[in-house]
């Protein structure tokens, strides 16, 4: 009788070890299913400014795609995110720079939506605009934001460009990423966000703390008081493109906890 029970127990014992190998798998293959990422660039860029992360991620396995924002409005660079997010297939995590945060901030209430991540960007809540809060700390000196034009265009200061926007990349590929930017209006700059996704979405966000366009203090404040889980990385405002492999693991980490 004794002998029996030691093989009951063994066996169940070896049941319960097969059952939580299996919920253990589960769970693995769950938390990494999130497999889309759309990338959001901001204002004096363009896409092309993704190219390094893009190429870690697809290597990854992950399914990639890049927004061109006409960056004429916050209005249009939401609509133009949005027609990215219906084309995915299933959960994405949405990825914005710079501007490109508030434009994720409204365009990331979309159901295929799963998590948001920030790469030095702004995060404003319900009625603040991007203007509001990069007023809040003075301009560092290598800052080269200009005012509008007559044309209500901003513009970047071309002698400021590589050391206040992207000062630890090389100069040549700074000069490119001045001379492909598309044209900033400043009236995006200004709208405010009516719907601010990170209440009901999951959140992370990536301090660049060498950052001389968007002072480091603004965007931990914006991101600490909306609870984001924050990294940060000593890096300039293109940290996504002098630490692209620091950036993508962020961006994998929101990806394998979204369930």
């Amino acid at each position: 009788m004794a002998n029996l029970i030691h093989k009951l127990k063994g066996a169940l014992c070896a049941t319960l070890i097969a059952l939580a190998g299996i919920m253990g798998f589960a769970a693995k293959s769950n938390a990494q299913q999130v497999k889309n990422v759309v990338l959001v660039h901001g204002a004096f860029a363009d896409g092309s400014g993704w190219k390094a992360l893009y190429e870690i991620l697809t290597k990854k396995g992950y399914n990639v795609t890049v927004v061109q924002n006409p960056l004429s409005s916050l209005e249009d660079d939401v609509a133009a995110t949005k027609v990215v997010l219906d084309k995915q297939d299933g959960p994405t995590i949405l990825v914005g720079h710079s501007w490109g945060g508030a434009v994720i901030t409204q365009a990331g209430n979309h159901p295929n939506v799963a998590a948001l991540v920030y790469v030095a960007a702004f995060q404003p809540d319900n009625g603040e605009s991007a203007l509001q809060w990069i007023q809040t700390a003075p301009p560092a000196p290598e800052n080269g934001i200009q005012p509008p034009d007559d044309k209500g265009i901003v513009y970047y200061d071309k002698a400021k460009f590589h050391g206040g926007f992207c000062a630890d990349i090389p100069k040549a590929q700074a000069d490119f990423m001045y001379a492909s930017q598309g044209a900033f209006y400043a009236k995006g700059f200004a709208t405010p966000v009516t719907q601010a996704a990170w209440h009901n979405k999951p959140a992370y966000g990536i301090v660049a703390t060498e950052d001389k366009s968007i002072a480091p203090e603004i965007e931990r404040k914006m991101y600490q008081r909306s609870n984001t889980k924050i990294t940060e990385l000593k890096g300039s405002h293109v940290i996504f493109m002098s630490q692209p492999e620091a950036v993508a693991k962020v961006i994998i980490a929101a990806a394998t906890a979204v369930k």
